[in-house]
């Protein structure tokens, strides 16, 4: 497998494990479960830094004169990529209102 077939597989896969990881922590915190909502977001967090450094020894690639290839590969590894993240900001802002939420009952 070619390398940056390789990266944008990597990237793939652990941005999805951690877009999965935001999405159980909502499911805990919408059930009152802050603390393990809190953890899914770690865990998620820890599988993202690794896709991310996928996506970065490309960036790096490219910085050193060795040009990336377009691919849709790689367009869909960076949608991934981009859309853990807006997955995660609207995790954090879901629990947020679910502990709100929950402190009113």
């Amino acid at each position: 497998m070619e390398n940056l077939e390789l990266a944008c597989f990597q990237l793939i896969s652990n941005v999805g494990l951690a877009k999965s990881c935001y999405v159980e922590a909502i499911r805990e915190a919408k059930n009152g479960n802050f603390e393990l909502a809190k953890e899914k977001i770690k865990e998620g967090d820890q599988n993202y830094v690794q896709g991310h450094t996928s996506h970065a020894s490309l960036i790096q690639q490219e910085a050193s004169g060795n040009p990336v290839q377009t691919t849709l590969l790689l367009v869909h590894s960076e949608d991934q990529l981009m859309s853990a993240e807006t997955i995660k900001l609207m995790a954090e802002e879901l629990i947020d209102c679910y502990k709100k939420m929950d402190s009113m009952k």
